[in-house]
């Protein structure tokens, strides 16, 4: 841990000592998200949840990150991270941290986990744990639904090695041709369609506590490897292990040379499922050194590459449990609120006096706080009442990611057509969901919609809805800044925050940004937003240096910030310049954290917790104390390059002190959290707050949730 005098005064903020490894950082968040799988106050079917999303997490690290990092090896880049190491280094560093934490999961997976589901009447069984008539039941269920849709492929001089696709559970099988006294080798890959576990009939489940238990079943890989023979007749099953591969699944699109984004999208969406190289195996542990080489050698990886598994393969497939009912082992049930100033758009049916809700906001902004208070009672029903009120002119938004059956995208078409002005920004490149774009975009232009794909060159990642409404004799703008996407499944598990209003600087304002997102505008200037990447950078970094003129002038600095990550180099050093200046700093980042805080004369007053819990921290908030003329924005953007270089985004400040006075409350509520908050050590590590002796935990989501409803 680098350690610094205060009295240095010729501190080189350059030096890599100070900063942590994006990466690394990343997988420290992961270990966060395991320890809820590993923690005994976690609900038992919410453990099984955090197993579930650790697993599928380290998938999206492997398809993004470290493929990238081992393209970046092959080509032979050699700049270094910001905290100095080489691509190589990083993807070494990266298997040094996780094959530990890998290890600790499936360990606690099998020897923990599957022992408490027992005694809560769920066996995951094994298949030799089978009594027989199990065992006759399954194996003709087997023949019935599982055997048609299996396609072994052989693997011989003839018969090359099979493509492997990405995140495919398969089996390697060995058998003997009894005729020619020779192994041979095939795999089978388990399809998708088919459920990943087999429950038993009721009268056929384990019992417990006397009574039939309320599940039972095995694993689809194990009922297949007990049933080969009828893939392979004739032969002799030797062995069978199971394993999985993951491969890159970025996108590369030059978009100067793209004529047609959307066709250049599609294309390669295309690729990606044809798959790019292999990045990953994950196989059992047990199996021979003949097998495990040949599909090494065949997948083109290195034993680095390689994880081997104690247990099963594919834990995100145990999110699956949770549609079991039992209330009693998960988190107690929430729904949203409508916020109290809707309350009297309850009665209303949807499209009825839609006048009601805009006079609602012109009587005051609206602050949401998802998903303690509705969405779909608050952003989807404004943006359904414009659509069907006559006295709207035109509707204007982004979406970057949406559901699949989104109600925003049916009132966005009935908005067209009911002849009003409809334009829609579709951003085709927001990772893993640009197929699901790519089919909403035809449908509204098929509707009328005018849709566009966003900016050559910037991610547009800003969250903003602009309705332009007749009212008597003046048109008034409506606004929707949001730090979360306009999506009703994601709204209920991520915290969100969202300003609704009808101020005349911020209409025009989003005015002015859809006009440079839609046509050839290079607007400099906003009124009151800050928006990358045009002014944001700038911005951010004058209120930092505002803050800390005032410590140095004697007076008090204050720095209060909720983002999701913090990557971004020169924040980071004026940040620390900041400390330095006697600015008191607290940061709430939930995933990746590179300023590395209480390092004496560089950052002892920078603090950094994250909270971890129920729902996904998603919100932005920043805070200065500006000698007491506080200034307190929400938005779309983290403290990252990518966010504040090459990205379209749109923060705002909020000014109604009533509003304000909710955001202050909300960060002092994560800030004294002892339940669901991890301080970041000056080394790295995150240690958990624990809840003084005899006092009540302080859960800043179960909190909330309390206060809302007690509205």
């Amino acid at each position: 841990m680098p350690s610094t005098k205060a009295t240095d005064k010729n501190i080189d903020l350059d030096d890599s000592q100070y900063y942590f490894n994006r990466e690394l950082s990343w997988l420290e968040f992961n270990r966060r998200v395991l320890h809820e799988a590993l923690d005994e106050r976690t609900p038992l079917l919410e453990r099984l949840k955090f197993m579930a999303i650790f697993s599928s997490n380290l998938d999206e690290f492997f398809m993004v990150r470290v493929a990238g990092l081992m393209q970046q090896v092959k080509a032979g880049v050699t700049k270094l991270s910001i905290d100095g190491q080489t691509p190589s280094e990083q993807l070494a560093a990266i298997g040094d941290r996780l094959r530990p934490m890998i290890q600790e999961q499936h360990q606690h997976c099998e020897q923990v986990l599957r022992k408490k589901l027992i005694d809560q009447g769920i066996h995951i069984l094994d298949y030799v744990d089978l009594n027989q008539e199990q065992r006759t039941y399954l194996n003709q269920f087997f023949e019935e639904h599982i055997f048609p849709v299996l396609t072994p492929l052989a693997v011989d001089p003839s018969h090359p090695f099979p493509y492997i696709s990405n995140l495919s559970l398969n089996l390697a099988v060995v058998v003997k041709d009894p005729d020619l006294d020779e192994e041979l080798f095939a795999r089978v890959k388990i399809p998708r369609a088919l459920s990943r576990f087999i429950p038993l009939p009721k009268e056929l489940r384990q019992r417990h506590k006397g009574k039939v238990g309320i599940w039972t079943g095995i694993p689809i890989e194990q009922l297949i490897t007990h049933n080969l023979e009828y893939l392979f007749p004739g032969m002799n099953i030797q062995e069978c292990y199971v394993f999985r591969v993951t491969r890159n699944a970025s996108l590369s699109v030059e978009e100067d040379e793209a004529d047609d984004l959307l066709l250049a999208i599609e294309q390669e969406l295309q690729k990606r499922r044809m798959g790019g190289s292999a990045v990953r195996l994950e196989i059992q542990s047990s199996v021979p050194e003949p097998i495990r080489s040949t599909i090494i050698r065949e997948l083109a990886l290195e034993d680095n590459d390689v994880y081997d598994i104690d247990g099963l393969l594919g834990l995100g497939n145990l999110m699956s449990f949770l549609a079991l009912p039992l209330p009693e082992l998960k988190d107690r049930s929430w729904s949203p609120i409508v916020p109290p100033k809707l309350h009297r758009l309850q009665d209303l049916q949807e499209g009825e006096d839609g006048d009601d809700f805009f006079r609602i906001i012109r009587n005051g902004d609206l602050l949401l706080h998802h998903p303690y208070y509705s969405f779909s009672a608050s952003v989807q029903r404004l943006i359904t009442e414009a659509a069907n009120d006559p006295d709207v002119l035109a509707i204007k938004m982004t979406l970057y990611r949406t559901s699949g059956d989104s109600p925003i995208i049916k009132a966005l078409i009935a908005a067209a057509q009911n002849h009003k002005q409809v334009a829609v920004l579709v951003e085709l490149k927001a990772r893993f969901d640009e197929e699901n774009n790519i089919n909403w975009a035809r449908k509204l232009e098929n509707a009328g919609v005018h849709v566009v794909y966003g900016l050559v060159g910037l991610k547009t990642h800003t969250k903003i809805t602009l309705i332009v409404r007749q009212e008597e004799n003046k048109i008034r703008r409506y606004v929707h800044i949001g730090t979360g996407n306009y999506n009703p499944k994601t709204a209920k598990l991520y915290t969100d925050l969202g300003l609704i209003s009808c101020q005349e600087d911020l209409g025009a304002d989003l005015t002015d940004l859809f006009n440079f997102l839609t046509g050839y505008s290079r607007q400099k200037s906003y009124r009151k937003l800050l928006v990358a990447p045009v002014n944001m950078r700038d911005r951010m970094t004058a209120m930092i240096h505002r803050e800390m003129e005032h410590a140095q002038n004697g007076g008090k600095g204050r720095i209060v910030v909720k983002i999701n990550s913090l990557v971004d180099k020169p924040i980071i050093a004026t940040l620390y310049k900041a400390s330095q200046a006697g600015v008191e700093i607290d940061l709430i980042v939930r995933g990746i954290c590179c300023l590395r805080p209480g390092v004496a004369g560089i950052s002892e007053n920078i603090r950094v917790i994250s909270v971890i819990g129920r729902f996904l921290e998603h919100s932005r908030v920043f805070y200065f104390h500006n000698s007491g003329s506080e200034e307190v924005y929400i938005g779309s953007a983290d403290w990252m390059t990518r966010n504040l270089s090459r990205r379209v985004e749109a923060i705002t400040p909020i000014e109604d002190p009533g509003l304000t006075a909710d955001l202050h409350e909300i960060l002092g509520i994560m800030l004294a959290d002892n339940r669901q908050a991890w301080e970041l050590q000056p080394d790295g590590s995150y240690v958990q707050r624990k809840p003084p002796k005899d006092s009540q935990a302080q859960s800043t989501h179960n909190i909330l949730m309390d206060l809302v409803a007690g509205n």
